[in-house]
């Protein structure tokens, strides 16, 4: 997914491109609000379509097991698709597969929109990210990947739960109507706004991927696999979830909320962390974080007690170490191939969904029987990729000193 940057000097980039970067990052608010909006309605869409809890959820792996393999391919074979065209299109067709999802009358029918809906989203953001570098000053890069980036946090923070409210108001088919219409809004309005960019180079797959042959990558990809399996093992089926610590379903727009927040807190915070004391040390402390955490839902729900201001307190730990991981990865996988950044964070994005993906598989596994498992094995998850960073992280620490 290594996305070449259109032909853009920073003499020649809009000054005021401010607007047209916040409009790409309305795109991956979009986007994100799409990918885990399901998580607020999930109980009522099973019930709806006639499918347990568990294969309703399975909606959200088969989305992130989509992106994370169509973003490669989509990389190489829209390479040379002009990048204002490849937008417009990849949010359209997000758009109508919302459309899609919210007029299923099958769970099969609605499982093939989430592919469709995958394929727009693994075309959009990476691509988003790249031309809102081009839009702007080089010295001015760095926060406008950032804006475009952060609409994705902040749509665990705020889309989810208004996904829920509205939801609950006017059912879970117009909710997914509205972000249909946010996709299709923000199309038209780059449409309109974005400038003519040109396309990227073609570059054959195999090429983009021959990064994966460096030993210190290999390493460091399955952390962010591990470590966001066990952040989502519960997240897609937080309804249930959260109703077996004692929050009803309509009080958990509420603890999605401070889980977002949460998201927010641990993404913005552990960037400078990873400056101050490293990656490995940041990571290690997030999964700690995420164990207890899981291992104190998982301890409630057990014993059958209800302490709102305690699960309150868990649910913003819970979204900040699920999301303090990506800054701290993107660190190490920069110092691992500092020559093939853009592709080894793509493909750190691949990890994240293919992690999403297995969480998920996990989870509704787990809480067909009871939904105390379901954070017992996020917790598991989370000390395999804590034992798991430790023991890699001293062998290529070894390698790069030449110590076998």
């Amino acid at each position: 997914m290594n996305i070449s940057l259109p032909d853009r000097t920073s003499a020649a980039a809009p000054r005021h491109s401010g607007g047209r970067v916040s409009l790409l990052a309305l795109g991956t608010f979009a986007v994100g609000t799409d990918a885990f909006v399901v998580a607020g309605f999930l109980p009522r869409m099973a019930d709806e379509l006639g499918v347990s809890e568990a294969a309703a959820g399975y909606s959200v792996t088969v989305f992130a097991i989509c992106y994370a393999v169509f973003s490669p391919l989509l990389a190489t074979a829209t390479a040379t698709v002009p990048r204002r065209r490849l937008l417009v299109a990849a949010l359209v067709v997000l758009g109508l597969a919302n459309v899609g999802t919210a007029l299923a009358p099958t769970f099969a029918i609605l499982m093939a929109t989430r592919v469709l809906a995958a394929l727009g989203a693994a075309a959009y953001t990476p691509n988003a990210g790249a031309v809102a570098s081009s839009l702007v000053s080089v010295e001015r890069r760095g926060r406008a990947l950032a804006l475009v980036v952060s609409g994705l946090t902040v749509a665990t923070a705020i889309g989810v739960p208004l996904g829920n409210l509205a939801s609950r108001i006017m059912g879970w088919r117009t909710a997914l109507g509205l972000v249909a219409l946010l996709c299709l809004l923000v199309g038209v309005g780059l449409a309109v706004r974005l400038p003519r960019l040109a396309s990227g180079t073609r570059t054959p797959l195999a090429t983009r991927l021959g990064v994966l042959r460096n030993l210190d990558v290999q390493a460091i990809l399955p952390v962010t696999v591990l470590g966001m399996a066990a952040a989502y093992t519960a997240y897609a089926y937080a309804i249930p979830a959260f109703d077996a610590v004692g929050v009803s379903p309509d009080a958990t727009q509420w603890m999605l909320f401070l889980y977002g927040v949460g998201a927010v807190a641990g993404a913005q915070s552990s960037g400078k962390l990873t400056d101050r004391f490293g990656g490995t040390r940041v990571l290690i402390t997030g999964y700690a974080v995420m164990t207890c955490t899981l291992a104190a839902f998982g301890s409630l729900s057990l014993a059958g007690i209800a302490l709102p201001g305690l699960v309150g307190i868990l649910a913003f730990t819970w979204g900040a170490s699920s999301w303090c991981q990506t800054p701290p990865q993107q660190h190490r996988l920069i110092a691992a191939a500092p020559d093939e950044a853009p592709l080894v964070i793509a493909l750190n994005s691949s990890g994240i969904y293919i992690g999403i993906a297995l969480g998920t598989f996990i989870g509704g596994l787990a809480g067909s029987g009871n939904a105390t498992w379901i954070f017992y094995s996020g917790a598991v998850i989370a000390v395999l990729a804590a034992i798991f960073l430790i023991s890699t992280s001293r062998a290529t620490a070894n390698d790069r000193k030449g110590i076998r």
